[in-house]
């Protein structure tokens, strides 16, 4: 009997940018059957630097998202992380949270979980890949299998182009356009896809 995929999307966000591309995986995810959490990890910034940026601290205030937790991990039997690129790397409120995750690793509870990454810089060789690459290490330490977005859909092939997650380039701030947001949904649909299957060759 087939499984209903359970997706969590778990990521960071500054100023909104990676709400958006989360909130596109989630609906991908949905129109698959899937339940979704999305899921937003603590801000560590300090106060001084969240006020002198306004669109960071407007997203700050609104709070719109429910703070991730352990149990969302346990929960899912996929799961999308998302960061925006800090030189390359993950920012380091999400790598706070993914730190806090050795009980479950130890106890074998993050293993066969399908996982996928997402992300966005400032300029166009500001680390796409190697953010979700870097974020990908973690899938890879909790046994996971680690799901690229890959090239079968023509929108990936002949617009957004990259096949290791969704991505985007915000150039002066500017929030994610249709083709990027239109990558991932295609990205929760292939996450609540290959969750759900997987998920139902185990319990079988």
């Amino acid at each position: 009997m087939p499984v209903t995929p359970r997706v969590a999307v778990v990521f960071y966000s500054a100023t909104g940018n990676l709400a958006a591309m989360a909130e596109a995986i989630g609906r991908g995810a949905e129109e698959t059957g899937a339940e979704v959490r999305l899921r937003i990890v603590p801000e560590l910034a300090p106060a001084e630097a969240v006020a002198a940026n306004p669109k960071w601290q407007a997203f700050v205030d609104e709070a719109r998202y429910e703070t991730a937790t352990l149990d969302d991990l346990e929960w899912a039997n996929g799961i999308a992380l998302g960061s925006p690129t800090r030189f390359g790397l993950p920012a380091g409120q999400l790598k706070e949270f993914l730190d806090t995750t050795g009980g479950l690793w130890f106890q074998g509870k993050l293993a066969d979980k399908v996982g996928t990454a997402f992300t966005s810089a400032s300029t166009g060789h500001g680390g796409l890949e190697s953010t979700i690459l870097a974020m990908n290490n973690v899938l890879y330490h909790w046994g996971s299998l680690v799901l690229p977005l890959g090239y079968g859909e023509r929108h990936l092939m002949k617009e957004s182009g990259n096949p290791y997650g969704g991505s985007f380039v915000s150039r002066s701030g500017a929030a994610p356009d249709d083709t990027a947001l239109e990558a991932c949904r295609l990205q929760g649909v292939r996450l609540a896809r290959f969750a759900g299957a997987v998920a139902t060759g185990l319990a079988g």
